[in-house]
């Protein structure tokens, strides 16, 4: 049975999130949907390399299937694509290994952020990218970006809805750029905790306006205490970028 590995994106601002929920509109219902038609009744569920909640988006989410129709790749994209809704678009398609696994062969992920640094706001930006009306201190904030770099527990950087026990990850990079107006969080890691980025985001943010110290980072991550971070980021700013994998080539590893 092939099993298809798929690149998608979406706008995550009428979904409640990527995955499946009753009587809940979802990225991954809605693909669900699309791949039940295509497989004439049957149903077929997708594996992603990761959830998102209601309101972010993606850009280069990754998912996959098993499949018993014998369809070209190229033609499934097409096939996809006139079944689903316009606020997701499947960009590749391309047949995996049978042990591929979306999620657990994944060996790490971008997310990006993005804010309108305006004390003004834009309605057409307002489903994504978080208005922010304050002026930021760069400097202090990469200071403190050097304090998250690496290997830590998160603990204190996730929801304390957070499931898994094992909350120790690598951040590979943090920056941050302007990018068509608008101000842009970059964070690499090898794996991310429910809300991570977003409480990350808004504790850098407590810093560039002077509310809390660059120093204050070490001692945030030996506390282990979601209550002294910082608040959590609204999530239309957040958007999962690409995820990597080992077999990339080296343009998808840029």
């Amino acid at each position: 049975m092939p099993r298809l590995k798929c690149t998608i994106s979406y706008d995550g601002t009428t979904f409640s999130g990527y995955q499946v929920q009753p009587g809940k509109r979802t990225v991954q219902g809605e693909i669900e949907k699309a791949l039940e038609k295509l497989n004439k009744g049957t149903s077929i569920r997708i594996s992603a390399s990761g959830r998102t909640d209601a309101g972010v988006h993606a850009r280069g989410q990754v998912i996959h299937f098993d499949t018993m129709l014998e369809i070209e790749p190229v033609r499934w994209q097409i096939a996809l694509n006139s079944l689903l809704p316009a606020d997701i678009a499947i960009h590749t398609v391309e047949l995996a290994a049978a042990d591929f696994h979306a999620r657990f062969n994944a060996v790490s992920k971008e997310y990006r952020y993005f804010m309108l640094l305006s004390k003004h706001r834009d309605p057409f930006q307002r489903n994504f990218a978080y208005q922010f009306p304050f002026s930021l201190d760069l400097e202090v904030m990469r200071e403190a970006s050097e304090h998250l770099l690496g290997t830590h527990d998160f603990t204190s950087f996730c929801s304390a809805k957070t499931e898994v026990e094992d909350r120790v990850r690598t951040l590979k990079e943090i920056d941050f750029f302007e990018e068509n107006g608008q101000f842009v969080f970059r964070f690499v890691g090898d794996g991310f905790l429910y809300n991570m980025v977003r409480i990350l985001v808004g504790t850098l943010l407590e810093i560039g306006t002077g509310r809390r110290s660059a120093d204050s980072i070490p001692e945030l991550l030996e506390k282990k205490d979601r209550t002294l971070a910082g608040k959590t980021a609204p999530g239309h700013g957040l958007y999962l970028w690409k995820v990597f994998y080992e077999d990339d080539s080296l343009e998808n590893r840029k």
